[in-house]
């Protein structure tokens, strides 16, 4: 493994030392800020001590990012593949236009998490939040699943206001005890069922894989499932055929 000393290092002069790597292991070490760490990053294992700035892991191609600290805005904008663990909490726009791969989050997500998130065959973009999130959760989501566990909100609803504002694809699903009430039209409820919870298992396991926990005492607590209402979509910007 290779080590990359940041410090107070200007965040350009990090990002071409980190380029210039051939290593597939790399540490980053006592990051304050640097922004766009793993951007467009391939087939390398980046591991991050401290808070890296925004763009942290930027339209990522397959790499796995691991950040052990905070990260701030656009966690993942417009990544394709690979992974991003962080051990902490993130800022706003999380995998916003996110493509494909997967986000775990141990702790909370501020505004727009996973808005406009998208699939395509067999690219399904996951973004997963282990506390809870800020407002506008799943703004125009249009694939892939947002999955909010709730940890530590005593069953409390674990989302702020607007989620799933404008969806139109994906789902969101939220462990809490009683159905999310006042969300926007755009969104129909449902209680978690067999197929449904089969589907989150393997990324509630995973979650407990890298931060700890007991996923089969997670997966016995409630589950909603926020998805697309049909009869309440933008008709008038997508075109549909049966």
């Amino acid at each position: 493994m290779t080590t990359v000393q940041a410090g107070l290092t200007y965040y350009k002069q990090v990002n071409e030392q980190v380029r210039g790597i051939t290593d597939n292991e790399i540490a980053i070490e006592n990051v304050v800020g640097q922004r766009y760490l793993g951007c467009g990053s391939s087939g390398k294992t980046i591991i991050i001590h401290g808070t890296p700035g925004n763009g942290l892991g930027q339209y990522l191609n397959g790499s796995t990012v691991e950040v052990f600290g905070n990260a701030q805005e656009a966690v993942g904008d417009t990544m394709n593949s690979g992974d991003i663990i962080i051990h902490g909490n993130v800022g706003d726009a999380c995998g916003y236009g996110m493509r494909g791969g997967r986000i775990f989050i141990q702790g909370d997500c501020g505004y727009r998490g996973g808005i406009h998130m998208k699939a395509y065959q067999d690219h399904f973009p996951v973004v997963v939040i282990g506390g809870r999130a800020g407002s506008f959760l799943g703004e125009y989501q249009a694939g892939g699943l947002i999955l909010v566990l709730g940890i530590g909100q005593d069953g409390a609803y674990p989302a702020s206001n607007f989620c799933g504002t404008g969806m139109h694809g994906g789902k969101i699903v939220l462990r809490c005890d009683k159905a999310p009430a006042g969300l926007p039209r755009q969104v129909l409820v449902s209680a978690a069922g067999e197929e449904d919870l089969a589907h989150i298992t393997p990324y509630v396991e995973d979650y407990c894989r890298f931060f700890g926990g007991d996923a089969k005492a997670l997966l016995a607590q409630q589950f909603y499932v926020l998805s697309p209402n049909p009869e309440a979509g933008y008709h008038q910007l997508y075109t549909y055929e049966s």
